[in-house]
C-alpha cells in the first residue's frame, strides 16, 4: 500500500472529501477535533501508514487554491503503474504516467490527480531507479 509524505490539506466539503479518500486510498476517519472556527479531521488505513490531516473550516463558501497555505500530497507506492491503472479503474482520472530521465536514465515515475476542491496528489514511484 501507498504511504503518506506529506499530509495536511483543506476542504471545503468534507463528505465529499471523505468519499474521496475513501475510495481512493481507503482512508477512514480516525480522529476528529473541533475548534470555533475549524476541524482537524485526521483518516488513516489500518493496513497501510497512510495518514491524512484534513483540515475544515466552518462557513466558508469557496474551495481553497492551491496556494491557500498548503502544499500537494505526495503518495509513493511500489509500481505506479498498477496504481494508476487502479484509480482510472476508480474513475478518478489521472494523468499520463511520465517518466523523469535526465540523462536518459529513468530515475523517477510519476503521475498526477486532483482532490475534490481541486488540490495536486502526486503518485510516485518508491526509492531507488526504474529502468
Amino acid at each position: 500500500m501507498a504511504k503518506m509524505i506529506h499530509s495536511m490539506i483543506r476542504v471545503l466539503d468534507e463528505a465529499r472529501s471523505l468519499a474521496f479518500y475513501k475510495a481512493a486510498f481507503g482512508l477512514e476517519p480516525v480522529e476528529r477535533l473541533d475548534f470555533d472556527s475549524f476541524t482537524l479531521v485526521y483518516l488513516a488505513n489500518a493496513e497501510s501508514s497512510f495518514e491524512l490531516e484534513l483540515t475544515i473550516n466552518k462557513g466558508r463558501e469557496q474551495p481553497y487554491e492551491l496556494g491557500d497555505g498548503y502544499g500537494h500530497l505526495a503518495v509513493s507506492v511500489e509500481d505506479v503503474a498498477a496504481e494508476h491503472r487502479r484509480l482510472t479503474d476508480l474513475g478518478l482520472a489521472p494523468r499520463k504516467l511520465v517518466d523523469f530521465a535526465p540523462g536518459g536514465e529513468v530515475i523517477a515515475r510519476f503521475f498526477f490527480i486532483k482532490d475534490p476542491d481541486g488540490y495536486e496528489i502526486e503518485v510516485l514511484q518508491r526509492g531507488g531507479r526504474y529502468l
